[in-house]
């Protein structure tokens, strides 16, 4: 079974938690300031190199203006557009 670091659903949540933080118009620096963090932080997120449970994506959709639910509606539009 292969990591789901490696599955195309994971790469569609890493490129949208991207794209929400730059459509937001914030920096990493200011995510990771509102979240209390390092900027390195939401850098090892934004690349797959560290995993975030759902109360710390919570965290960062509020961080970042927007919230939980509309983050996995999109999430799922996403996935469904890719088919």
């Amino acid at each position: 079974m292969a990591k789901s670091l490696h599955k195309k659903e994971y790469q569609v949540f890493l490129a949208q938690l991207y794209r929400l933080r730059v459509g937001s118009g914030l920096r990493q620096k200011d995510i990771a300031e509102k979240l209390g963090v390092p900027q390195s932080y939401v850098s090892k997120i934004e690349s797959g190199e560290r995993r975030i449970d759902l109360i710390e994506l919570k965290e960062y959709c509020e961080a970042l203006g927007s919230d939980l639910g509309e983050f996995i509606s999109n999430y799922e539009q996403s996935l469904n557009d890719r088919q």
